[in-house]
């Protein structure tokens, strides 16, 4: 008897938790999508690099 309030409990918790993940997901991609720079193709990409990093070549 207890076994299946205790797991109904956790199962209850979990679907706070996954409802919880999904909720805060989709605020930060609607928060991605709406503060995201203008692209206009055609622009160059712009790189920046440390002028401390190691040189490769």
């Amino acid at each position: 008897m207890f076994a299946a309030e205790l797991m109904k409990r956790i199962g209850t918790w979990a679907l706070y938790v996954v409802g919880t993940v999904a909720v805060l997901y989709l605020a930060l991609y609607a928060y991605a999508v709406l503060t995201q720079r203008e692209f206009t193709p055609g622009d160059p990409i712009h790189i920046f690099r440390s002028p401390e990093a190691p040189s490769y070549s």
